[in-house]
């Protein structure tokens, strides 16, 4: 677990202006009822002198490791209504008061003149002055606002001149190609905007209530160096921002990123499988009968999928007996359903229409590092950390 450091004041009150320039607009607009038609509406990030850019008193933050969404690069950001504060929960997303609203913006960056977008890896430096229009291009914002009745989900898709966002409540489906800096790999899909429903089938992290939660603002994700303000820990920063209260000196958990060659690689498929999986695979759960739970807090091997049999899989078994034979990664159900594209086997089922490669490759190495096999059940079962 990493401590979180305290920010001095100087730090401090340059942290309170926006990444880059903030233009004039008009103050962000919470709606506390009703679906408007036009991300416009809410005021939270505006198209000014062709950059994307944040209005005042809304904050960019990131994550250790993030979902993954067909390459998609995100821009995220969080404002609380004035005087108001987030509350710290340990493993929980944090409790967040009533007029909250946390944006996500897709976006790719451009690959020339054409239409194609690029695969490349997400660089903080491409929102330090908001997102430069003729160097991206923007898919969606989704919206997730904290209501007196619970969170509502909102996507809104942008249109071809990168003007405006309009409401999309029953989805959408975006044609694209895709190619490497160099023009290799081209590839084309289908990029999917959620629908309503579908929004919940991530979100309503609990099966039983169905309300909606927030993924990604939790102690671990957060817990990281500020990629717009370097040698600032970005809870650190809340607080400071008087964003957040209950914040712990020490003890506060940390994921690692997927990417990071330096760390073990136990630490980084285990956040990896937490931030995309474990919002359903966990004992609360839409996956929770499956007993195959993917989120931190699980320790138990057998639960992680250790030589355990799937229950209700299907076709999205692959023939294979073990959601992990350790080992032995091609002989695992969960690498044949991370490297599928067939709707009735792959995993995630929503939010992609590629396949993660540098995920996968993650974790076919953890699973290689298993040691045992699945033949003997009384045999003893381990991880070599590496």
């Amino acid at each position: 677990m990493k401590r979180v450091f305290v920010i001095g004041a100087a730090v401090m009150l340059a942290a309170m202006s926006l990444v880059g320039c903030k233009r004039s607009q008009e103050p962000v607009q919470f709606h506390a009822s009703g679906h408007p038609g036009q991300l416009s509406d809410w005021h939270v990030v505006s198209v000014v002198d062709g950059h994307l850019r944040l209005n005042e008193g809304v904050e960019p933050y990131a994550l250790n490791s993030a979902l993954f969404s067909d390459y998609a690069h995100k821009l995220r950001t969080l404002w609380l209504p004035p005087g108001t504060k987030a509350t710290y929960k340990q493993y929980e997303a944090f409790d967040f008061p009533v007029g909250t609203i946390i944006s996500k913006t897709f976006y790719y960056p451009r690959a020339g003149k054409d239409a194609a977008v690029l695969r490349v890896a997400e660089q903080a430096s491409e929102t330090r002055d908001g997102l430069d229009l003729a160097k991206v291009r923007l898919v969606e914002t989704r919206l997730l606002v904290r209501r007196e009745q619970g969170w509502v989900a909102m996507a809104y898709v942008w249109n071809a001149e990168q003007t405006q966002a309009v409401l999309a409540r029953e989805g959408d489906s975006i044609a694209m190609t895709m190619r490497k800096p160099d023009g290799s790999g081209e590839q084309a899909f289908n990029y999917m905007v959620p629908d309503e429903n579908q929004c919940a089938g991530c979100h309503a992290t609990n099966n039983t209530t169905r309300e909606l939660h927030p993924i990604g603002p939790k102690a671990r994700h957060l817990n990281r160096d500020d990629p717009w303000h370097p040698g600032t820990n970005q809870l650190a920063r809340m607080v400071q921002l008087g964003r957040l209260q209950g914040l712990p000196a020490t003890g506060v958990p940390h994921n690692a990123r997927f990417d990071d060659a330096s760390a073990k690689v136990e630490d980084r498929a285990r956040a990896y499988l937490d931030v995309n999986c474990g919002h359903c695979h966990n004992p609360k759960g839409a996956a929770d009968t499956s007993g195959l739970w993917l989120d931190a807090g699980t320790t138990e091997t057998r639960r992680l999928g250790l030589c355990k049999p799937p229950v209700a899989a299907g076709q999205g078994t692959g023939d294979h007996m073990f959601d992990i034979v350790p080992g032995d990664p091609d002989d695992s159900i969960i690498i044949y359903r991370m490297d599928s594209l067939d709707p009735g086997a792959m995993m995630p089922e929503l939010g992609r229409g590629t396949v993660h490669e540098e995920g996968v490759a993650l974790i076919r190495d953890w699973i290689g590092a298993w040691l045992g096999n699945c033949a003997d059940p009384e045999q003893k079962v381990a991880i070599q950390s590496r």
